[in-house]
């Protein structure tokens, strides 16, 4: 077994791997070719078939399990790998633990200290309400532990929601301490709750794709409803409280055209939001970093990075 974060540039390879996505497109002289992306535990890479009609590419979809036998280069600071053949793979051929990627962190660890944050929430309605979820609702247990952040760009790994939102909160019970004015069980709710959508917004692994759910209401809009039944089911929650709860979920990403039906209108929606986009903008650097492939001529400089809206490159080692 190669894997994709051990490959480079120059290498001629055979290998399985999961097809995660496959896209068929034509150059500019009008001649076909599919894109590729090919997935295991370590990462993803770009996969290029120039020649999808040939001989050697036999019948294959997205999703399943490939081997395929190409050229490994270096475009544009990233690893594409020219493929030269391709057949479907047998079940007894790979191992399933070998393509979905996953947290290095310890799962059960993680949610143990998360399960310390929520028993130091003060509020009784706020605990009762994170309880109903992350206590009493086993099936969600499940899933939310085993989750993705996201689809990609950040966190996009087994246990990347868990990992995410232990972070988020992390984050905010540091904002809690250096600004007394927070409400700090109401912070430390909304933080732990602010992702809980993506449970339904995502499917689970292999495929980690929007669901029907995901592409009509997305994830902001799941988790307000989750926290809505959450709150009904609580005696005498308080109505305010209820709004303010829901106001962090709604804005947590700040801004009308990164998704949240409303800005931040109150302080601690301001520090969930400014949490969670640190949390997410780190994630995204350190993978990036990870996976970039320097050329020898560009300094460590790894080329812009869309998400990053710049050049990026590692800090430079002590000397």
């Amino acid at each position: 077994m190669r894997y994709i974060n051990t490959l480079r540039e120059g290498e001629t390879i055979r290998n399985i791997y999961l097809c995660k996505g496959k896209r068929s497109a034509e150059t500019r002289n009008g001649k076909p070719y599919d894109n590729l992306i090919l997935q295991d535990k370590t990462g993803v890479l770009d996969g290029k078939v120039w020649d999808p009609n040939s001989g050697g590419i036999a019948d294959y979809e997205e999703m399943d399990f490939i081997e395929v036998y190409g050229e490994v280069i270096n475009y544009n600071n990233n690893l594409q790998l020219n493929i030269k053949q391709i057949r479907k793979a047998q079940e007894e051929e790979y191992t399933m633990a070998d393509y979905l990627p996953t947290s290095e962190k310890n799962t059960e660890l993680m949610y143990r200290e998360l399960m310390g944050y929520v028993a130091r929430i003060g509020n009784t309605y706020l605990k009762q309400l994170v309880e109903f979820y992350f206590v009493k609702d086993e099936a969600f247990i499940r899933r939310f532990k085993a989750h993705s952040a996201a689809k990609s760009v950040h966190h996009g790994f087994s246990g990347g929601l868990l990992e995410h939102t232990l972070s988020v909160v992390k984050f905010c019970e540091y904002m809690a301490g250096a600004y007394p004015i927070l409400n700090g069980d109401l912070l430390c709710a909304a933080a732990i709750c602010h992702d809980i959508g993506k449970v339904r917004e995502l499917s689970a692994f292999p495929e980690n794709d929007y669901t029907d759910d995901g592409q009509l209401l997305g994830h902001i809009i799941i988790g307000t409803e989750m926290v809505g039944k959450g709150i009904r089911a609580i005696p005498g929650f308080p109505e305010v409280l209820a709004v303010e709860l829901k106001h962090c979920i709604l804005a947590h990403h700040g801004e009308l055209e990164y998704g949240s039906p409303k800005k931040p209108a109150l302080l601690e929606a301001l520090a969930l939001n400014f949490a969670d986009n640190t949390d997410a903008k780190m994630e995204t650097m350190i993978e990036a970093l990870n996976a970039g492939n320097p050329g020898s001529d560009n300094k460590g400089w790894l080329g812009y990075n869309r998400l990053l809206e710049t050049n990026i490159r590692k800090t430079s080692e002590s000397v």
